[in-house]
């Protein structure tokens, strides 16, 4: 797939995906969700990265939400499909066995909060604004805001949220959990990246290990604490096992190998 809406580079073995539409925010529209999706089922799992970093073009938006001229004239079927979509494309986000980073420069409104709750955490800056304001046009979130954002901030918080349609600031979304970090303007990347290098130091079979066994627990069809019993006994099948206890009694730094 040739990527129009998405900007992607690569730094230390990151990928850096940049939401590339400024002139409309950001916002989502069906190109960039084909995109997303195509590189978290395909593009990225083909990479050799140690984690990916998302955010958006300019100063005023990680993504301000959908693009809502899209709706214009949908059905309900068509709307359904939409969302579908949406969820198909989150959940890969979420399940990716690399870590996601979403570096929040601005607005993350409606599908843009979504897209950062879907992502492993969330780095601030000063100016970000998150919020679910989708009721303002007669809409429930459809990228399984109302879901994910009960796990980050609770349910009588999501409730407020997502009834009243307010938007909160980098620091009480600190506060309440959904952001990890808040940094100056301009600094969001930076801090992602200082995250994501200091993670490519651990096992990279454990880092995979890591992120299922945490999804799993918000997972209806999974036990998550049969999960992390499998998960702890496979990992002890790999070498970076062997390698992470020889190093640790040898007092000397891991050369792990991701098998």
């Amino acid at each position: 797939m040739q990527y129009k809406n998405l900007l992607i580079t690569e730094e230390d073995g990151i990928a850096i995906i940049t939401m590339n539409r400024e002139k409309a925010l950001n916002a989502i529209n069906t190109q960039t969700m084909s995109e997303l999706n195509y590189f978290f089922t395909k593009d990225g799992l083909e990479r050799n990265i140690s984690g990916v970093i998302l955010t958006g073009a300019g100063s005023k938006a990680f993504v301000a939400g959908a693009d809502i001229k899209e709706f214009s004239g949908m059905s309900s079927d068509d709307g359904k499909a939409m969302a579908k979509k949406g969820h198909d494309t989150f959940f890969a986000i979420e399940q990716f066995p690399k870590p996601v980073i979403a570096a929040v420069n601005g607005f993350a409104l409606g599908a843009g909060c979504e897209l950062a709750m879907a992502c492993h955490m969330r780095i601030a800056g000063e100016k970000a604004r998150f919020g679910q304001p989708e009721v303002n046009l007669g809409l429930t979130p459809g990228y399984a805001g109302s879901q994910r954002l009960i796990q980050f901030i609770g349910k009588g918080k999501a409730m407020e949220l997502l009834m009243t349609a307010d938007m909160i600031k980098a620091p009480e979304a600190l506060s309440l959990g959904l952001a990890n970090h808040v940094v100056p303007v301009g600094e969001e990347v930076a801090k992602a990246k200082e995250i994501l290098l200091k993670i490519a130091t651990k096992g990279p079979v454990a880092i995979a290990k890591v992120i299922e066994c945490v999804n799993a627990y918000f997972d209806k069809n999974q036990d998550g604490f049969a999960k992390e019993v499998d998960a702890f006994g496979e990992l002890m099948d790999t070498s970076d096992f062997v390698e992470g206890t020889t190093a640790f009694v040898e007092k000397r730094t891991a050369n792990f190998e991701g098998k």
